[in-house]
């Protein structure tokens, strides 16, 4: 039997157990709470560091004994500066008319009758009018009748320096007339049809003459068609140069005279003048086309070029645009637009030869710099490559 003072110590001792563990379980609960509070005011515990992650292993070009020999950084190369096309690349259509005929004559080995008919198929496909074909052909069936040519690289080679010297003697300069007062503005006028690109090829104009350093306004003064006003003042504010409009269906000559005196009043250099296109078959339109020239000559400024805008694609069609152009307005030059997308531009030959208007202008593509000065030795000779480099 259990004394029960025993019983009475066994309890005393559970109590103090259950007291102690309550104590502890409260003391822990407070510094967890204390923690965060610290956390919560910004005060918070500091972590040791983490270790800085090792870096990346180097490539190695090879190991001697426990020492890797890293190889040098890999350089990448600069590209290479892309090369402006060459008018030989710019001419791969009208070359290509070319091609054929070159490449059979030289196949043959010797000049036969065939060889005239490739030659003269070729100069009439490229367009250059059956005039002028017949004119650089018959001298020289005269030069292989009298065994002065026998081989058809030489007859080639004859054909080549005989289309250079029929473009040799043209004023290819646009005149720029450097005696003028200032106040006394030069004006360039363009004529063409629609759609010839006679308004870019004055943006284009204007931005080279600025980069020149010369002042320019443009005039609008196509006011029949709805968008070519907008279209140059584009241009106009690309080129940074003066810019005067007329209303839409406006008299043409009085945009162009008001254009003409404004250059005048402000000392600008250059009056570069747009004209509505016109349809050559059109007299009333033509003659209105004498009045802007006439009416031009009256202001404050001298025209010193008429420059006449011809798309190369249109091939002979071109030709009797130039024609009746110059007689309204005395053409002095003349712009060959989209020559690199043309397998026509024997039309340089055409007009030259028949109507004695040089061609000084020749537009390559679609950059500013893709209207070039005409030369006719890189011309023809651009031509020629395409039978003579294989």
């Amino acid at each position: 039997m259990t004394h029960p003072a025993s019983v009475g110590a066994d309890m005393d001792i559970q109590w103090l157990f259950l007291i102690l563990a309550i104590v502890v379980l409260v003391f822990g609960l407070g510094v967890v709470v204390a923690n965060r509070r610290k956390m919560g005011s910004g005060q918070r515990t500091e972590l040791p560091p983490r270790p800085a992650p090792s870096a990346p292993p180097t490539a190695v070009e090879e190991a001697e004994g426990d020492t890797l020999v890293e190889e040098p950084p890999v350089v990448e190369p600069e590209p290479e500066p892309v090369k402006p096309l060459s008018l030989r690349d710019r001419l791969s259509k009208a070359r290509a008319t070319f091609s054929g005929a070159f490449g059979s004559i030289l196949g043959r080995g010797a000049i036969t009758d065939e060889t005239w008919d490739d030659l003269e198929e070729a100069l009439l496909r490229a367009d250059v009018g059956l005039g002028v074909a017949d004119g650089l052909l018959e001298p020289l069936k005269e030069r292989v009748k009298a065994k002065e040519i026998t081989e058809p690289s030489d007859l080639l080679a004859a054909l080549q320096a005989d289309m250079i010297a029929r473009l040799a003697d043209g004023d290819r300069e646009v005149h720029y007339d450097e005696s003028l007062e200032p106040g006394q503005p030069n004006v360039w006028l363009f004529v063409g049809v629609n759609g010839v690109g006679k308004t870019t090829t004055i943006g284009k104009v204007a931005r080279q003459q600025t980069e020149a350093g010369r002042s320019v306004l443009l005039a609008a003064g196509d006011t029949f068609r709805a968008a070519a006003a907008e279209q140059l003042g584009t241009w106009a504010e690309r080129s940074n140069t003066e810019f005067v409009r007329g209303t839409e269906g406006g008299d043409p000559s009085s945009v162009i005279f008001d254009g003409i005196e404004r250059a005048a009043a402000k000392r600008i250099d250059l009056v570069l003048a747009d004209t509505a296109g016109r349809l050559h078959t059109k007299t009333n339109l033509m003659e209105e086309l004498k009045k802007v020239r006439r009416v031009a000559e009256k202001g404050a400024g001298t025209v010193t070029e008429t420059l006449l805008v011809i798309d190369a694609t249109t091939g002979q069609n071109g030709l009797a645009q130039a024609r009746q152009f110059s007689e309204a307005t005395d053409v002095t030059g003349v712009v060959l637009t989209k020559l690199d997308g043309s397998a026509k531009g024997g039309i340089v030959f055409a007009v030259e030869t028949e109507l004695g208007i040089p061609v000084k202008l020749v537009g390559v593509g679609e950059q500013v710099n893709d209207l070039i000065p005409f030369d006719p030795d890189e011309f023809v000779n651009a031509l020629f490559e395409s039978g003579t480099d294989g």
